[in-house]
């Protein structure tokens, strides 16, 4: 396994450990310090590896821990076999299980006319039915609102675990790691979030409620995690078996949400391993069938590849074009969003306008420029995360909305 690497700032620095040990110090840290721990799962390889090292320390210490697990409805019955598999496999130390069914929105990279969907949306058919010990009731989580995001779910589970009685230090586990992205390493090194500790950059604690989430597996990458379940022939997903042989490489392997822009290049696989239940999720999810038949292509379709535009219009004109082509609402969400991002750039380096294009400006760094716009709106990036935005969260939209369109005529962009 590789040497661990402990970040800081845009560094990394190597210890005299290897990832499993530090892993596992980790851990035992986390039981050391919290009386309350939880794990974040999500059938994944990542959160599996962390589920299996929790539970043995749990063991070892006689301890209990509890897990969240958020069901996206859309899911393989594959994942959902192994989330039951695990779910068996560690009763015994586990008190919690908190099969989470309730109507979460999300990004739909899919369509235009659908840029979010719900899962478990109340009055439709559903592609499946939740089992029977899932949390369906809204009523169960005081901070539940409707058409509550994944972002804001999050962050309001951990605070409101932190408060059950008896009120106790808490800690939630999360499988992420530095090695996925540069957005998940640069959420290690960042020096501005409120770690446990200043020795601890893999961990956040929460302002409001003092819950800290850890990332014991931080540094670990993918040939670590996959090394690790072939030397101890621990359960896993077996979806990733079936991935391998449908030929996806093993960065491209992911088991989570599925329309997102960068997890819909993966619904193919649903087509050949499930085609029952594809069928059902063609009928449920706008977009899901182009998303199957274009995301896995690179031809510029989705934003994706080499970026083509008609040759009687400059990058900015064909902006505006597809601006134009979208639904009202939609296209108003991406004006508000860009006319924040030209005026950004506006009060500094372009006081007339940004480029139309620029050297490396459709790459993972901000290039201002208004072929980097064109490629956010062919990928159906909702929230913007391509011109460094992120998402609003639920309860502050529509106000922000509001804000918006009226400081858009003050600036008069777009």
């Amino acid at each position: 396994m590789s040497t661990i690497q402990a970040t800081s700032r845009d560094r990394k620095i190597p210890l005299n450990m290897d990832v499993y040990d530090a892993a596992v110090k980790r851990i035992s840290w986390v039981f050391d310090t919290f009386s309350r721990v939880c794990v974040s799962f999500s059938g994944g390889k990542d959160s599996t590896l962390l589920f299996h090292l929790t539970a043995r320390e749990a063991r070892k210490r006689n301890r209990k821990f509890s897990v969240m697990f958020i069901d996206w409805e859309v899911q393989f019955q594959y994942t959902i076999n192994h989330i039951q598999a695990m779910k068996s496999l560690y009763a015994d130390c586990t008190e919690t299980f908190y099969w989470i069914a309730l109507p979460v929105t999300t990004v739909n990279g899919t369509s235009a006319c659908q840029p979010e969907w719900t899962a478990w949306e109340p009055g439709i058919e559903w592609v499946r039915t939740p089992p029977d010990d899932a949390i369906t009731d809204p009523g169960f989580f005081p901070f539940y609102t409707p058409g509550i995001t994944f972002e804001d779910f999050v962050p309001a589970f951990n605070d409101w675990l932190a408060r059950v009685e008896p009120i106790t230090p808490t800690a939630i586990l999360t499988g992420m790691r530095a090695d996925e992205s540069l957005m998940r390493f640069q959420s290690i090194c960042d020096r501005r979030k409120n770690r446990y500790s200043v020795d601890k950059p893999w961990t956040t604690s929460s302002m409001t409620s003092g819950a800290c989430t850890v990332s014991p597996v931080y540094d670990w990458r993918t040939a670590d995690v996959w090394s690790w379940f072939a030397r101890t022939r621990a359960l896993c997903n077996p979806l990733y078996e079936l991935m391998h042989q449908a030929g996806v490489k093993p960065r491209y392997m992911r088991i989570c949400e599925p329309f997102g822009p960068e997890q819909r290049a993966g619904l193919w696989l649903f087509h050949v391993l499930e085609p029952e239940l594809w069928d059902r999720i063609c009928r449920r999810v706008s977009g899901a069938h182009t998303g199957e038949l274009y995301a896995a292509e690179r031809n510029g379709f989705y934003g994706q590849g080499q970026l083509v535009k008609p040759q009687n219009k400059t990058w900015k004109e064909y902006a505006l074009f597809l601006l134009d082509s979208l639904p009202p609402s939609t296209a108003e969400h991406y004006r508000n969003k860009i006319a924040i991002y030209l005026q950004w750039y506006r009060n500094r380096d372009y006081p007339d306008d940004i480029p139309d294009c620029q050297d490396k400006d459709t790459g993972s760094r901000d290039v201002p420029s208004w072929r980097r716009i064109c490629r956010t709106l062919l990928r159906n990036d909702y929230w913007c995360r391509s011109l460094s935005f992120s998402p609003t969260r639920t309860h502050h939209y529509d106000r922000w909305k509001k804000r918006v369109q009226e400081k858009r005529k003050l600036w008069q962009v777009l």
